[in-house]
């Protein structure tokens, strides 16, 4: 399993498994066929309502917990100190675990430098490996990053071959903040499952449209999540290290960065004001 370094020395997988919007009646199945084809990073999240399952199908593997990397993450209604602490000691109940190997905030509001210092103290006591961030702009970043004693090992974001990401990148690696991309599949926008490109280049390696947007992004050192209910989707996506992609064929698919801080704005007050009225 090819692995990259955090801020903190800890290794995280290049790829892993995602259950965003993977039912509970179907996500105990799905993380099962995940582990049995070789996944042993799994994304979830409180608001994803599937922490338990992630949990079951972990604990019932019989493959040992250190094998893993568990990453689930704080959202914005148990944001604050005392009500992440709570929520998260939830989380590993439901995880069936009493540590994770990385611990984010989920969306950047409410008091989230409170949910932050709640994670900082996590991360002292051992019951995280690692800290960071989901959804994060710039300028959230920023101002984040500036007032914290821990600098963020990740930020999760909306991440492939249609949105890079390169102006937040930058930022970034001055506290060697690594991106970690969701969406990796750009969610079969943009006909990304069938663009003329992806494909084109695939067929130069016998690989997929979908294997040439994955490896695009670890090549780049960028840990993917790709999400599939479908076992043969998922063997697909795990089979990206077996090849490189030419210098060429890395430029070439540069230029098809079409919106690169992704296309959902969390700066967006429409959004906000949607995303906060269903919470709340």
């Amino acid at each position: 399993m090819d692995t990259i370094k955090l801020n903190n020395g800890i290794e995280m997988p290049l790829i892993g498994y995602g259950v965003f919007k993977v039912s509970p009646a179907e996500c105990e199945r799905c993380v099962r066929d995940a582990i049995s084809v070789g996944y042993r990073l799994i994304d979830t999240a409180q608001f994803y309502a599937n922490e338990e399952c992630v949990g079951k199908a972990v604990a019932d593997s019989g493959i040992p917990r250190e094998e893993f990397f568990i990453v689930t993450k704080i959202w914005i209604t148990n944001a604050g100190e005392e009500r992440a602490r709570s929520s998260f000691e939830e989380s590993l109940r439901k995880l069936q675990t009493d540590y994770v190997d990385l611990l984010l905030v989920h969306q950047p509001f409410g008091d989230y430098y409170g949910t932050y210092r709640t994670l900082e103290k996590l991360l002292a006591e051992g019951k995280t490996r690692a800290i960071g961030l989901s959804n994060f702009r710039p300028d959230r970043f920023h101002d984040l990053a500036c007032h914290v004693n821990v600098a963020p090992a990740v930020d999760q974001l909306e991440t492939n071959v249609f949105s890079q990401q390169l102006q937040i990148r930058e930022l970034l690696a001055k506290t060697d903040t690594k991106v970690m991309a969701w969406a990796p599949m750009a969610q079969g926008k943009d006909n990304f499952f069938n663009h003329e490109l992806l494909t084109a280049i695939g067929s130069k390696y016998g690989k997929t449209a979908s294997q040439v947007g994955l490896r695009f992004l670890v090549q780049q050192g960028i840990p993917v999540i790709p999400k599939s209910t479908s076992i043969e989707r998922m063997r697909e996506n795990f089979e990206i290290f077996d090849f490189n992609l030419s210098d060429e064929d890395m430029n070439t698919l540069k230029t098809l960065n079409l919106h690169d801080g992704g296309t959902r704005d969390y700066t967006d007050l429409d959004y906000a004001s949607r995303i906060i009225a269903q919470t709340f």
